[in-house]
């Protein structure tokens, strides 16, 4: 495997193009995105309630309901990316996290992988959401995820995947 001097960096991804051996023996031109992994957590409020960011993503123009999360940092653990990016974004701490998964979004053209978490015994903490982020938590139940989803609504990857990892789609 080989790569060549004509990939992209930027602040936390880096566009790489090489060439790699298939197991038959066929050589490939590979463009790929080179990414440090990332969170998502599934946080409980309670055993029947969820937390829910409606998040503008500027990409695609529009609002969407997702799931937090977000890049792991340089030598950042994947346990302590989710407690950080939970309280960014929801404003609550979790007591307990458990690892509920891990799954590769994208694995056609990126190394990306992200670790699912379930956190719950939620308290309140200050709110530190980043400038670039318009995030808007809400509260829902699990008839409400489903009818989201069921209409089209949640329609999320990432968010779709840690639902149904909790059982709750």
């Amino acid at each position: 495997m080989s790569l060549q001097k004509t990939g992209v960096k930027r602040r936390f991804l880096n566009i790489a193009a090489m060439r790699k051996r298939l197991p038959n023996g066929h050589m490939v031109h590979l463009e790929m995105v080179k990414h440090p992994g990332a969170v998502v957590i599934v946080p409980f409020l309670t055993k029947d309630t969820v937390i829910v960011l409606r998040q503008y993503r500027p990409v695609i123009s529009r609002f969407i309901y997702e799931l937090p999360a977000g890049t792991l940092e340089r030598g950042e653990r994947p346990l302590a990316c989710a407690r950080r990016e939970l309280q960014e974004e929801t404003g609550y701490a979790a007591r307990m996290m458990k690892r509920i998964g891990a799954i590769y979004p994208v694995p056609g053209y990126s190394t990306e992988r992200l670790f699912l978490f379930r956190a719950e015994d939620l308290s309140p903490v200050a709110v530190s959401c980043e400038d670039d982020e318009f995030i808007q938590p809400r509260v829902f139940t699990r008839p409400q995820i489903r009818t989201l989803f069921q209409s089209g609504k949640l329609n999320d990857a990432k968010t779709i995947c840690g639902f149904a990892l909790c059982g709750w789609l």
